[in-house]
This record gives C-alpha cells, sequence and structure tokens, in this order.
C-alpha cells in the first residue's frame, strides 16, 4: 500500500519533534525593553488655580450736571477716551444769557457799594465835627453793609453761572474704554439723573477670584503666604492664563484680600492686578490665576505615564538588581512644569521606568533603555 508523499513528509517531522522537545518549544523570549530615567530633583513651589473675572479698577456713568436739549455727541461709541476729552455738549445758549445776567448783576452791584462806600465816608467826616447825628450815620453804614453784601451774593450767583456754561461740555473724567451714546442729539437731559454713556478704565486691570476655606488655610501657615498682598517686602506673584490658553501667560501681583470669609460660600475674595497696555484683557472676561501653594522645597518629579495603580494607592516602578523590577508605593501631588510631585515614596537617586508599565512585573527582568527627561515639559505632555 503506497503513502501519499505529504502524510510521509508530516510522520518523519512528527517523530522529529518527539525525540527533541527542547527544539521544538523553541529559546526563551528576552526581557521585555522598557524605558527607564532618573526622576527631577529641583526645588519647585506648589501652585492652586483659580478661576475669576476681571473688573475695572475705575468706572464711571456720564451724567449731565445741567438740563438742557442734547445737541451734539463728540466720540464714536467703543473707542479709547483720555482724561479731559470732549464727550458731549448740551445746548449752551440759554446758561449764556443767565451768565450774561449775572455779570450785569455784579456790575451793578459793584457800583451801589462804591455809592455806599464814599455815602460812608462823608458821613464818618461829618461825624468827627459833630454835623450829623448818629442815627444817620448807622443807617449809611447799614447800606454800605447791605451793598457789600449784596455784591457778594451777585459775585456767587456770576461762579455759578460760569460753571453752568461750563457744565454744557460734558467731559471725560478718566481715561479708558468708553461704551456706547445712550441717549441721541435733540433729547431732554435731566441734571444728575440721564445716564448717557459709562468709561471703563482698562490699564491696569483687577483680575477678583475666590479661595476656598481649606485653601486659605494651607496659605495662611506658609512662610510667605500665598493669599498675602506681600511677604517679606516683595509682593506676591500670580500667573495669568485666559480660558483659550493661546497667549503667553501673564504675571501680576496680589494687592487686596478681604477682610472675612463668606460663611455662605465658605470662600474668600482675594484681587490681583495685571498691566494691560495692550489692552486686551477686557472687564468681565474670564480668566484663571496660579498661586503658590507652598514654600520652595526640593522636589521630586515625574511624568503621570510613569505612575501607577495598584488597587487603591499608586506606585512606581523601580529597576533594581540584575535589572528586575521592583515596585514602590508613592504618594503624588500636583503637576509642576509638566510633570507630577512625588511628596513620599522616592529620594530621587531611583531608575523608575517611564515608558512601557504594561510590560513589567515585579521581580521581572527587563531591558532598560536609558533616558533623560527635560526640566520642563510641554502642557501636552510631550
Amino acid at each position: 500500500m503506497r503513502f501519499p508523499l505529504s502524510e510521509f513528509v508530516f510522520s518523519v517531522l512528527f517523530t522529529w519533534f518527539a525525540a527533541n522537545p527542547v527544539l521544538a518549544q523553541g529559546a526563551p523570549a528576552p526581557p521585555p525593553p522598557v524605558t527607564v530615567a532618573k526622576p527631577i530633583v529641583k526645588d519647585i513651589v506648589e501652585q492652586d488655580d483659580f478661576i475669576g473675572r476681571f473688573e475695572a479698577i475705575d468706572q464711571v456713568d456720564i451724567r449731565a450736571r445741567v438740563s438742557g436739549y442734547l445737541d451734539k455727541v463728540h466720540f464714536q461709541d467703543g473707542t479709547f477716551v483720555r482724561a479731559g476729552d470732549l464727550l458731549f455738549t448740551i445746548d449752551p445758549r440759554p446758561y449764556r444769557n443767565l451768565l450774561e445776567q449775572a455779570q450785569s448783576a455784579v456790575t451793578s452791584s459793584q457800583v451801589r457799594l462804591e455809592f455806599a462806600q464814599s455815602d460812608l465816608d462823608r458821613a464818618e467826616q461829618l461825624r468827627k465835627t459833630g454835623n450829623i447825628t448818629d442815627q444817620l450815620y448807622d443807617q449809611r453804614r447799614q447800606s454800605f453793609l447791605t451793598a457789600k453784601a449784596e455784591l457778594d451774593r451777585a459775585q456767587a450767583a456770576l461762579r455759578q453761572a460760569q460753571l453752568d456754561v461750563e457744565f454744557t461740555e460734558i467731559k471725560s473724567p478718566l481715561s479708558g474704554r468708553i461704551s456706547r451714546k445712550l441717549v441721541s442729539e435733540g433729547n431732554l437731559v435731566n441734571a444728575n439723573e440721564t445716564i448717557l454713556t459709562n468709561v471703563l478704565s482698562l490699564d491696569p486691570i483687577q483680575f477678583y477670584f475666590d479661595v476656598d476655606e481649606r485653601s486659605f488655610l494651607a496659605f495662611s501657615r506658609q512662610s510667605r503666604g500665598g493669599t498675602n498682598t506681600s511677604a517679606n517686602g516683595e509682593t506676591n506673584e500670580v500667573v495669568l492664563r485666559l480660558t483659550d490658553e493661546r497667549l503667553e501667560p501673564r504675571k501680576g501681583h496680589l494687592d487686596f484680600v478681604d477682610n472675612r470669609l463668606d460663611s455662605a460660600s465658605g470662600t474668600i475674595r482675594v484681587r490681583a492686578v495685571f498691566d494691560n497696555k495692550d489692552r486686551f484683557l477686557t472687564p468681565g472676561l474670564f480668566g484663571r490665576v496660579t498661586v503658590g501653594a507652598s514654600d520652595p522645597y526640593r522636589g521630586i518629579l515625574l511624568p503621570d505615564e510613569a505612575i501607577g495603580s495598584d488597587q487603591d494607592r499608586r506606585v512606581v516602578y523601580v529597576i533594581g538588581e540584575n535589572n528586575t523590577v521592583n515596585i514602590k508605593p508613592v504618594r503624588i501631588g500636583p503637576r509642576i512644569d509638566g510633570y507630577r510631585v512625588i511628596r513620599d515614596g522616592l529620594t530621587g537617586n531611583e531608575t523608575v521606568v517611564v515608558n512601557g508599565l504594561v510590560r513589567v512585573r515585579p521581580g521581572a527582568p527587563v531591558t532598560p533603555q536609558t533616558t533623560t527627561l527635560p526640566p520642563v515639559r510641554e502642557r501636552n505632555g510631550s
């Protein structure tokens, strides 16, 4: 009986592998490759982030000080104005008429005062010779004092009339960005009531944010005091980032902490000040500030991908003798410079697996590939 060739070959190979089982299994696999590095050890300051909103340092609702019909608007909506720029003009003609009347009243009062003064001088000369009664002398002195008082009153009315004419030109009390006009030309404006527009200052600009009670207590225990407006004669700096994070961070300083915590929210209001030369920061805009949350200390930093989880604890994998992997529990802190702070568990001299954690097992050997971590990583972790 003849067998096909394929069955003959299979029978020979089966007999050979059965006689050489070690060769059939092949050589043992080498230890898996992993990337290892020394932790970053440097002086750091822990930081906390808070969300807040910008507000103008100065803001003014522009109102008229005299009543009248709005004659002209001298600005464009939304532009930048400087202190003293003319904004509105109220029809000045009625107030100019009152000014001329006040000037005439002053002139008339001056004439009456001069006449009363000369009349009193004559009475004093006659009194020396006894040719005038005391009653007549007192009457002329009374006329002089009355004329003097009328002149003072007329001069006060003149000054008020001059102010009213001046108030028909409404000028900006501060430099900043102006809003739109709220009243059009030809409308009646009531003194001290009608709001014509408003102006907000832009440079510098304030940033208000709320700090929770737990963070505030932690800040208060620091020697520098994270929310103190100054420490050791130096202002406490903060770093600002906007919500889109497309601009470089801006630095400012704290200048105000409220005197009590809000019992309803359990927070305290804090204020920072930032330069705004380019007028990009706008009142009402949201932002995020970073505040120093600790005093400077020597910290140990690792990338987040070098930290694993073992049930309810965080661990790192350290290279030991013969390139075997040892597991070490750690206590982690916040992120700084793109790394995670290791509060406890490492000394900084270990060699740690930073990439390839899925291929390591405690006590198993690995093939380490050494790399050097940069002092600062990009925000995306690259």
